[in-house]
């Protein structure tokens, strides 16, 4: 599996990771998640489980910025993020990288699509040099072409995404949201619907990204992907969290008796 380039891993660890601090958020008055604190560092895995309904792609949605908090802060270094202007929370905002439980592809090739993020990330100057390439028939992109390898799919740049598979097209949408050159990725659900092998793949993705220096959130019910590819586990129970520790400490030794009935399927949802 491809790695990415050293002066990406370089620029990456000079950032500051992503604090929840005693965040609460609910929906027309019904609470979803109550009193979060929870550290996401650079260059590790942290794997949100939990069962469907306790909130975990709304963890994932504050964490993207997309939903602010009813109540405390999200924190990069010693700024609140909401506190900034719509512009500046914009730039932090372009920080983060998002893979959705369903890939939501554009109706083009899937060079299109990867390329998408990284023309927004860097702006009309990369736009630019873009039309200028394909002026001179140019059509390839180191961008493209790096993050299409970490995926397994490097000779399908030129394919429709229309003819893509469920498992291939979650594997482009990984490399848009790696194409965007993010600082952090969260991933909501990401291989619930895929086979056995696309969810190697995506997995092997988020361990190259991981080693490269980002730092990843991955939201599942899979307690088995959890122990495959997280450096931390955080547990999450009716909206709170319940722990956060270790994955080996949390599946083999938890503090809280309720983790062990979750892990060994004794509570019911």
């Amino acid at each position: 599996m491809a790695q990415f380039s050293s002066s990406r891993s370089s620029q990456h660890s000079q950032s500051t990771g992503i604090l929840l601090s005693n965040v609460s958020h609910g929906f027309d008055g019904t609470a979803v998640l109550t009193d979060i604190t929870l550290t996401v560092s650079r260059g590790e895995t942290l794997v949100v489980i939990g069962p469907s309904g306790t909130g975990k792609t709304t963890l994932i949605r504050l964490l993207a910025l997309f939903d602010s908090p009813d109540s405390g802060r999200i924190l990069v270094g010693d700024t609140n993020l909401w506190s900034l202007s719509t512009d500046e929370r914009l730039a932090a905002r372009r920080r983060i990288g998002m893979v959705f439980q369903e890939p939501n592809l554009f109706e083009a090739s899937v060079q299109r699509n990867v390329s998408y993020g990284h023309r927004v990330r860097l702006g009309w100057r990369a736009r630019l040099r873009q039309w200028a390439r394909r002026l001179v028939g140019d059509s390839s992109s180191p961008v493209v072409e790096e993050t299409l390898e970490v995926v397994g799919l490097a000779d399908a740049a030129r394919r429709s995404t229309g003819s893509l598979s469920g498992g291939e097209a979650q594997r482009v949408a990984f490399a848009r949201a790696l194409a965007y050159d993010p600082e952090f990725l969260l991933l909501d659900e990401p291989t619930s619907d895929l086979d056995p092998r696309n969810t190697a793949v995506i997995e092997q993705a988020v361990e190259t990204a991981r080693d490269d220096g980002l730092g990843v959130v991955v939201a599942t019910h899979d307690m088995q992907q959890a122990e495959r590819i997280a450096d931390r586990v955080a547990v999450l129970l009716d909206g709170r969290l319940i722990e956060v520790g270790p994955t080996e400490e949390v599946f083999t030794n938890p503090e809280d008796r309720r983790t062990q009935r979750f892990i060994d399927g004794e509570l019911l949802y």
